[in-house]
């Protein structure tokens, strides 16, 4: 930095050039800022996005100017501090399926044998999009290629990984190769304008091509923030995961997938318990045929049972254990949807283990639902543990339609509930 008397209308600038592509090192008011310039023609700007990250850390802005389109040909990950990223511009993964599914070339993540290609760590860390920034995943060259067949190795686009205090605005995520935006450990962020969008342009309609696109994760997180959130997918459109606590999400379009899960939790022997979550002002509209959830909580069997999806790397899964409570879904508009509020603690059954589920399911609220399913004669369905008892499920003002211009309200449908653990929701086997 430039000692502190020199006028402050000077500006020192120094360029890294790498085969087209640049850095640009300037200081304005006293504050370091990396410019990014792309080096074009699908040449990899990896190195130097992460140059300028770290080049500006701490205390810097890094500058990825509108209508820069840079491209990821190789696996990053950058640990920033007290940094800005004006990310106006656009990065696109590249399509080379080959390449990305040799595990050499992303970074491992355990949890169902999954990998990304894009991970940012650190703290006091604000991304702003603008608008015009974000991600492109090249995921349809993964959706045509696999057409709903997925196969392991597809890294996520962007993560973050063991972060605190971070803020990002206005962003996109578009054509996600898996998970769109995943938060593993983190504290203190707030996501306030974030767009996901997962089509694949050669499904035939009412095809899932894009499954395994979740739209928002979060994992091993506290005090996570998200609001303003529009996805379009074939997944999970939000997917609180093991060890999130005080989550709040407000105003939300979901359209097509899986709607918003809390969940999976148990697939492994560790606590994966959930609290303190609030999730309001939703809005679930089918789309592409394909609009199977609206809100609900997925839980694991107790045992271990051999499962043969790749998620599950071949390896025995359930058996976990933990608290999910204090969750509360309210204000929920819903056009379409296969099923409305449901609780599930069979996940990973294969017919020996049902209801053995070692998660604890209390203080659960479903309120203020309106709108109509598909046709569905059920429009809730409760299926708790016997092992670990629900209680404290809330049905208020629960109406939902099991078709559109349907008169009347449906009913629901409650397994393994002992009396009074669910109040408010009529139908067989609820108190």
């Amino acid at each position: 930095m430039f000692p502190p008397f020199l006028p402050l209308l000077i500006l020192s600038q120094l360029s890294l050039i790498s085969a087209g592509g640049r850095v640009t090192t300037s200081y304005k008011n006293q504050i370091k800022q990396c410019t990014i310039i792309s080096r074009g023609n699908k040449q990899d700007d990896s190195p130097n996005i992460l140059k300028a990250l770290q080049d500006c850390s701490p205390g810097g802005n890094v500058v990825l100017p509108e209508k820069e389109e840079y491209y990821l040909a190789s696996k990053l990950h950058a640990t920033v501090h007290n940094i800005s990223i004006e990310w106006r511009g656009t990065l696109t993964m590249s399509d080379d399926i080959t390449y990305w599914r040799n595990p050499a070339n992303t970074f491992p993540i355990a949890f169902q044998n999954h990998a990304t290609s894009f991970i940012l760590s650190g703290s006091s860390i604000t991304v702003t999009g603008y608008g015009t920034g974000g991600i492109d995943g090249n995921g349809d060259a993964w959706y045509n290629a696999e057409e709903a067949h997925t196969r392991p190795g597809r890294p996520m686009p962007f993560v973050l990984w063991n972060v605190t205090d971070v803020v990002v605005k206005d962003f996109f995520i578009k054509q996600p190769t898996l998970w769109a935006f995943n938060i593993m450990g983190g504290k203190d962020i707030v996501v306030d304008g974030l767009h996901v969008n997962a089509s694949a342009t050669k499904s035939p309609w009412g095809k899932n091509w894009v499954q395994n696109t979740d739209g928002f994760d979060t994992m091993d997180c506290h005090n996570v923030t998200l609001r303003n959130f529009v996805y379009q997918g074939g997944d999970d459109c939000i997917a609180i995961k093991p060890r999130s606590y005080n989550i709040n999400v407000r105003n939300v379009t979901c359209r097509g997938g899986n709607g918003i899960a809390i969940g999976s939790l148990g697939q492994y022997l560790e606590e994966s318990g959930v609290e303190n979550v609030s999730i309001s002002d939703v809005k679930i509209i089918r789309y592409n045929e394909d609009m199977h959830n609206s809100a609900y909580i997925k839980t694991w069997i107790g045992g271990q049972v051999p499962q043969d999806s790749y998620e599950s790397g071949g390896q025995p899964r359930g058996g976990g254990w933990g608290r999910v409570h204090n969750i509360s879904f309210s204000n929920f508009d819903i056009q379409g949807a296969d099923s409305g509020p449901a609780i599930t603690q069979d996940n990973g059954n294969n017919g020996s283990f049902s209801g053995t589920s070692r998660m604890e399911i209390s203080d659960i609220k479903f309120e203020n639902f309106s709108g109509h399913l598909n046709g569905k004669g059920r429009t809730s369905s409760i299926n708790c543990s016997k092992v670990k008892p629900c209680s404290g499920i809330v049905f208020r003002d629960v109406k939902i339609r099991p078709e559109k211009d349907m008169e009347g309200y449906g009913t629901g449908r409650c397994v393994n509930v002992r009396p009074g653990a669910v109040v408010g929701l009529k139908g067989e086997g609820c108190s």
